[in-house]
């Protein structure tokens, strides 16, 4: 391809781009680029909305770009304040460390083992002493910071905003100029983040990097971005089934978005997908169908897809019991004397979030015991009862109790 087709490719479904002509530039140099991208393991699970840039940074592989991925393991115990109202709650750095385990597993599910640096910014940003921060924050200003929409807006409404949280951009844009990145691809909402990194790049007398930024999924609410606490989310390496019924049930008005985004299909087959779901030649569910096999196939392998929909029909439409419920077990310890509330067994399953969650579910119906629906929030399940019985809390969520 020459430079124009590349950069086509490329950059298709970004949102920002800062600049072209200096990836244009870049591009001409006839070297393999440094792509970095950087994610906090703030969760231990990735999911379809973190793999949006993922497949773009999948695209600069081959096309024989080298990929730095940064797993923000010590930028994660400062907590990335981007589009929050309030200062975030840390985590350990036990916590962040065992969630970026997780992460360099499942990045590559996506990302290609060859031309790969998987890096944890830990190794430059902890043996920074005092004297090394100081110099960092030196090269910015408090009026630069407050640029930061979301920043701004905190200052305005009189919320707090701590030195720390000012810090992270500078981190992140530390992160550049370490990596010596050519270009950094993000979210939307890291885009005053990755522009950090070009002032402090020719600082150190290095060219800056080019900004790539794809937009942010929105979530299976169809409101919010897609995560893991909003509960609006699919998951990479979740069971085909619950990755097909998630899918089917995404509002219509997002297919072309997921079709765009979520794939992995190259821009001609999206467009002519997309094509076909405006004119109606397509219907809403057939794309919903097609949709999810076309996902479930990018994470589990060819032929996925289409079985997880033969399952997705069995239950749904036949009403039949999913072929593979997992099993729980619930220690005997859990029970208070001889009985445990069900409702407290939903959440030890995971079939719920809380206690307070399954008595809820309860009281709207929601939940079967072996086939049978349940109305009493407090009823209660002695461990022989409950060892082998078969739970479902709405249509999709399903488990096998053992009493241990």
């Amino acid at each position: 391809m020459n430079i124009d087709e590349q950069i086509q490719h490329l950059t298709y479904g970004c949102v920002d781009l800062i600049s072209e002509a200096e990836l244009r530039k870049k591009l001409a140099l006839g070297r393999p680029l440094r792509i970095k991208c950087g994610m906090d393991p703030s969760r231990p699970d990735l999911h379809i909305g973190h793999a949006v840039p993922m497949r773009v940074l999948r695209r600069f592989q081959d096309a024989g770009h080298t990929v730095v991925f940064i797993v923000g393991d010590m930028t994660a115990t400062i907590g990335d304040p981007t589009g929050k109202s309030a200062t975030r709650p840390r985590l350990s750095q036990a916590e962040a460390d065992a969630n970026a385990e997780t992460y360099f597993a499942q990045a590559l599910k996506i990302l290609s083992p060859e031309n790969l640096e998987i890096r944890r910014n830990s190794e430059w940003l902890r043996s920074m002493d005092l004297a090394a921060v100081l110099n960092l924050a030196s090269r910015t200003t408090v009026a630069r910071m407050l640029e930061r929409d979301d920043f701004a807006k905190r200052y305005a409404n009189g919320q707090p905003i701590s030195v720390m949280e000012l810090l992270y951009p500078l981190m992140q844009g530390w992160d550049s100029v370490v990596v010596e990145a050519d270009l950094e691809l993000g979210g939307t909402d890291q885009l005053f983040n990755c522009l950090m990194g070009r002032p402090l790049q020719q600082q150190e007398g290095q060219e800056p990097q080019v900004v790539l930024t794809m937009p942010l999924l929105v979530g299976l609410d169809g409101v919010e971005k897609m995560s893991k606490s909003l509960d609006n989310y699919v998951g990479i390496t979740e069971a085909p089934n619950v990755m097909f019924g998630k899918l089917m049930s995404i509002p219509d008005d997002l297919m072309a978005n997921y079709f765009t985004y979520a794939t992995g299909w190259e821009p001609a087959r999206i467009d002519d997908a997309v094509a076909r779901l405006h004119s109606g030649e397509t219907k809403p569910v057939e794309a919903k169908r097609m949709l999810a096999r076309a996902v479930i196939d990018l994470y589990h392998g060819e032929g996925a897809g289409e079985q997880a929909e033969g399952e997705f029909d069995r239950v749904f439409k036949d009403h039949a019991r999913p072929s593979d419920i997992a099993e729980h077990t619930i220690a005997r310890g859990e029970f208070e004397g001889d009985v445990l509330r069900l409702a407290k067994a939903l959440a030890l399953t995971g079939l719920v979030s809380s206690n307070k969650d399954g008595r809820r579910m309860i009281e709207q119906g929601a939940v079967r015991c072996n086939d049978e629906k349940v109305t009493d929030p407090d009823i209660t399940m002695s461990p022989d009862a409950l060892d082998g019985a078969t739970l479902q809390v709405g249509r999709r969520n399903w488990a096998i109790v053992r009493v241990r």
